[in-house]
């Protein structure tokens, strides 16, 4: 899965916990844990489904990890899927009764939309004898994206970047991709019904909020077009067409539908699967949150002041240890570089980091930001003396991958086949053994 081997062991027990947290996020193995099929039952976290009573069976959806998804739900159904479609940006996985469809990601492109348009006429093919499972995961708020009449794609393009740029959290760009969008907001249910709809979730989003993931197109929600519009206004988005649109929309009220969305995977997975592995290495797990988000800089400087109080103090726990947290960080981009959320996290970390102490954050899809990186490993010796100015400017000009690069603290992965958002991992103390 990584590009390379570790030199030392505690960059080795850095990565062990980063990969050990990717495979447990892995939606064929979520799925085997949280479903299976006993008869003609179909049990998915303690809900169960008749099959008897459907003539058909549909999954439909879209996200970075969607067509790992189909392929998880085949391995437990099989020849009972009838057909799908679902949406990814990268294969990774190959479904034999699931047709999958390419996107752009994370800003939307032509095939995203000819690509949604597929997912919502098969939908509608649906009946109340069909039971549609919906793959959905983080991503699919770019792979699935139907514009509303009127709107273009060029509009939601820029819309989308401008509000990625300024740093803006997910949950704020979802709101005005739902306002936007015919297939968020529960649009994919309501194209289905009246076939029940049962969504399957891989979550990238704090919290886990089914009407986050992907921008919910399997949660019924209400639009309104004056929420959206306060969020272009708080991020200072010039986006006129989206403006005019919002401004002349109407009130929306939430479709009455009944939905069951089982979120199947997420960060805490991950985080799960790592303190497993510090504690198979005598190392005393921390974990600080699952929820972090803001700048990424400064994020990384709260993990090497946390460090540094640990080394000195024995708090919040006493070394060797290893200090987790998951969540998702943002940028707020005023440089022309390149890097990415979990790339900016390592090398501010670095500037600070104290000895005996190693720094690891990946995004769990494979891809920090729009770079080939998954994330990055740093320690004490990164940013040697004399290069604290350069790490700076990198920082100040969002480019930090050219940086890190340079120093051969560069992860690679390639496409993970999940999406659970960062996973972070500090090493405290212990260092040479």
């Amino acid at each position: 899965m990584f590009d390379r081997d570790p030199k030392t062991p505690a960059r080795k027990l850095a990565v062990h916990c980063l990969r050990a947290g990717i495979d447990a996020a892995s939606p064929e193995t979520a799925v085997r844990r949280h479903c299976r099929l006993a008869g003609d039952t179909l049990h998915i976290r303690g809900e169960e489904y008749d099959l008897d009573t459907f003539d058909h069976i549909l999954v439909l959806g879209g996200g970075k990890a969607a067509d790992d998804l189909a392929a998880g739900l085949e391995a437990v159904l099989g020849d009972r899927i009838d057909s799908g479609v679902v949406v990814t940006n990268e294969l990774t996985a190959d479904p034999e009764r699931v047709t999958v469809r390419t996107g752009g990601h994370p800003t939307p492109d032509e095939d995203s939309v000819t690509s949604a348009e597929a997912v919502l006429q098969a939908a509608e093919t649906a009946d109340d004898r069909t039971l549609v499972l919906a793959a959905i995961t983080g991503g699919g708020s770019a792979l699935l994206c139907a514009p509303a009449d009127g709107l273009s794609l060029d509009a939601l393009q820029r819309v989308t970047d401008h509000l990625l740029d300024a740093g803006a959290p997910i949950e704020d760009v979802n709101t005005v991709r739902r306002a936007c969008s015919d297939i968020k907001g529960g649009g994919l249910a309501v194209a289905a019904a009246p076939a029940p709809v049962v969504g399957m979730l891989v979550s990238d989003v704090v919290g886990d909020d089914p009407s986050v993931i992907a921008s919910g197109p399997t949660v019924p929600a209400a639009v309104d077009p004056e929420v959206a519009l306060a969020v272009l206004e708080q991020y200072g988005v010039n986006a006129p067409e989206i403006v005019a649109w919002l401004e002349a929309a109407d009130y929306e009220p939430a479709p009455t539908l009944t939905v069951d969305n089982h979120v199947i995977a997420s960060g805490r997975d991950a985080i799960d699967a790592a303190i497993g592995v510090a504690r198979e290495a005598d190392y005393e797990p921390c974990l600080l949150s699952t929820r972090i988000e803001g700048e990424a800089s400064e994020a990384g400087r709260f993990h090497a002041a946390v460090a540094t109080e640990a080394l000195e103090s024995g708090n919040p726990v006493s070394p060797p240890a290893v200090l987790l947290s998951g969540g998702e960080t943002t940028v707020t981009v005023t440089g022309d570089g390149t890097g990415g959320p979990n790339l900016e996290w390592a090398l501010a970390a670095g500037l600070g980091a104290p000895d005996r102490t190693v720094f690891a954050a990946v995004d769990t899809d494979g891809s920090d930001g729009s770079t080939d990186a998954a994330g990055a490993i740093v320690d004490a010796g990164t940013v040697g003396e004399g290069d604290e100015e350069a790490a700076r400017r990198a920082l100040d000009d969002n480019d930090s991958y050219p940086f890190l690069d340079a120093r051969d603290a560069l992860l690679r992965t390639g496409p993970t086949g999940t999406n659970v958002n960062d996973l972070r991992v500090v090493i405290l103390g212990q260092i040479g053994r």
